[in-house]
């Protein structure tokens, strides 16, 4: 394995509780984000994990917004916007940087990719993808393209649940690639269920749920060990869920 040029370019965000409107309204009543106060990026890759509604996707694209991508996704210079977030989160992130600038950066959100891919098209900036529509590949093959086309290294890359595109087999190939940008200075950003990708070496996985975000093992996830209890127990786990 090659030996990686570690260069964060987000070091910690905050939230700056001061500026919150209220507690009791949504997003800032979500439990996770409620118990909110700093999230430390030291590793090249981190995850945020939980179950549906604890606060990935909304914190995620939060995080991307005031590092100056739209909240359709998309690199910096994208700055259509199809759905307006509800969120208003980001206006409450206070971002601590390091003195280092990416050179690259995309944000990823996966119910929103269509809209992006359909907005290159647009702007005639297919050959940087590629020199192939995304619209002319299939969900899996254009994500996979973007990974290798148009993520060149020494980037910031924030992602909000890629495997929805993904075979197993493919989240292996984002692996790999996703080491290649490490060792090339890229920090990743990812909100995931897969515990294919969060198996990532050396990640730092977030928990969020009912308390403070906190950091975990990849062994002491859920994803984990439901993952392998299915597959070492899977008929007896299959005669209790259909009993």
């Amino acid at each position: 394995m090659r030996a990686i040029r570690s260069s964060n370019y987000i070091v910690e965000v905050r939230l700056d509780r001061e500026s919150v409107p209220s507690f009791d309204e949504f997003p800032f009543s979500v439990p996770s984000i409620r118990e909110l106060y700093t999230l430390e990026f030291p590793k090249p890759v981190t995850f945020l994990v939980g179950e549906n509604g604890s606060g990935k996707s909304t914190i995620i694209e939060a995080l991307a917004v005031a590092s100056g991508f739209s909240e359709e996704g998309g690199t910096r210079n994208m700055d259509f916007v199809e759905r307006r977030s509800q969120s208003g989160l980001h206006r409450s992130l206070r971002l601590v940087r390091s003195p280092r600038r990416p050179g690259d950066g995309f944000f990823l959100r996966a119910e929103s990719f269509y809209n992006v891919a359909t907005r290159i098209d647009e702007v005639g900036a297919t050959p940087w993808y590629g020199g192939k529509s995304l619209h002319a590949q299939s969900h899996g093959e254009a994500f996979l393209t973007l990974l290798t086309e148009k993520f060149v290294g020494g980037g910031l890359y924030i992602l909000d649940e890629p495997e929805a595109a993904l075979s197993p087999s493919r989240q292996m190939a984002m692996l790999a690639r996703m080491h290649e940008l490490v060792v090339d200075a890229s920090q990743f950003i990812i909100a995931t269920h897969s515990p294919i990708l969060m198996a990532y070496p050396n990640a730092t996985i977030y928990l969020l749920g009912e308390d403070e975000p906190r950091v975990v093992q990849y062994e002491d996830t859920e994803h984990y060990i439901v993952m392998r209890d299915f597959m070492n127990h899977r008929a007896a786990m299959l005669k209790e869920l259909m009993s």
